[in-house]
């Protein structure tokens, strides 16, 4: 049995133990803190650059449609060409037909020698022979000129249909590819949902995750918060979603969407947790807030100076969503409660939503 005086040693090390939990601050409620540098794996820059390749691989789809529609298009009206050309050339071979014969009955069938030394009037005749000639040289012109024009249109025709097979095949392969992409992208979004989901559920965000930021064009002081977006729930509105009216802005967008801070200012809250999910506050010059919520990611740290533009996080629906979706609030104060309608807000800065 160990001696009393064994064990004493040990008391000391309990105490400074128990006294290390004790002093441990508590985050506050619905602000948990950080718990150290994100194990992203590099998760968020991937759906990042999927978004990026996605949009990309739509353009070029989108444009070889373009294209190919323009091809038939003018496959579509070569057609139409080439049968107005083929009716004309079968008409001008009617007429032609139709003189020839209506000339022979006129000579009896005669040769002109014979027709010479039986008329009246032979300088007569030679003239009239002489106009038939010049008219019959004339429509064979007409003919032969109409049967170039048909062989250049077949040709043309031949052309045109090629260039849409071409068009046709590209295009199969620009449609797979982007649905390759999607579907990985897919794939992607339910990863990075799930990691912000079980952040909401420890209540305990993962720390901001760096991106490479995506190409975007000079912007002013003000911008919108997400590109690409489909206005949803409005300032206002109610429903059985919300305990009385819905405090913000909603827009519709894809898990992983760049989230962009609408103004200058400082993030004063980056928050895992509670009904708005993963969450960003930031304060702005002359007294206002906005708030980004449901997130699945964020890309900023508290107490950080932001820029018109910066991306500070990516879309998710994160908390009660029932929906990827940003929703956004601008605030008099950096609490809920003090909500103003976002959409006259933003368009006074120069920002219409639409």
């Amino acid at each position: 049995m160990p001696s009393p005086r064994r064990s004493r040693p040990l008391v000391p090390v309990l105490l400074c133990l128990l006294a290390a939990f004790t002093v441990r601050p508590a985050a506050a409620e619905g602000e948990q803190a950080l718990s150290g540098p994100p194990d992203d794996g590099g998760l968020s820059t991937r759906v990042a650059r999927l978004h990026q390749e996605a949009e990309r691989a739509t353009r070029r789809y989108e444009a070889g449609a373009r294209r190919l529609e323009a091809e038939r298009v003018r496959a579509g009206e070569l057609n139409r060409m080439l049968a107005e050309k083929r009716q004309e050339a079968k008409a001008l071979r009617e007429d032609l037909g139709r003189y020839a014969r209506a000339q022979y009955r006129a000579g009896g069938g005669l040769p002109v020698t014979a027709q010479l030394l039986l008329a009246d009037d032979p300088e007569a005749l030679m003239t009239s022979h002489r106009a038939v000639w010049r008219a019959d040289l004339a429509v064979h012109n007409v003919i032969e000129k109409s049967r170039r024009a048909e062989r250049r249109l077949t040709e043309e025709r031949r052309k045109a249909e090629q260039r849409s097979r071409q068009l046709e095949q590209r295009s199969t392969e620009l449609a797979g590819i982007r649905q390759e992409i999607q579907t990985t992208l897919e794939e992607a979004q339910g990863l990075l949902q799930g990691r912000a989901d079980a952040s909401v559920a420890a209540g305990s965000c993962r720390g901001a995750v760096r991106l490479e930021e995506p190409e975007q064009a000079a912007v002013g002081p003000w911008v919108a918060p997400v590109d690409g977006y489909t206005l949803s729930a409005g300032f206002g509105q109610g429903g059985a979603r919300w305990a009385s009216r819905h405090t913000g802005q909603d827009f519709a967008v894809p898990i992983g969407t760049p989230v962009r801070a609408v103004g200058e200012g400082r993030v004063t809250r980056v928050a895992c947790g509670g009904p708005f999910g993963i969450e960003v506050v930031i304060e702005h010059p002359g007294g206002h807030y906005t708030q980004y919520a449901h997130l699945a990611a964020v890309t900023v740290d508290q107490g950080q100076q932001v820029g018109a533009g910066q991306v500070i996080a990516q879309s998710g629906t994160s908390g009660n969503s029932t929906g990827p979706h940003l929703h956004f609030e601008v605030r008099v104060t950096p609490a809920s409660g003090s909500a103003l309608d976002p959409v006259p807000w933003l368009s006074a800065r120069g920002v219409p939503l639409g």
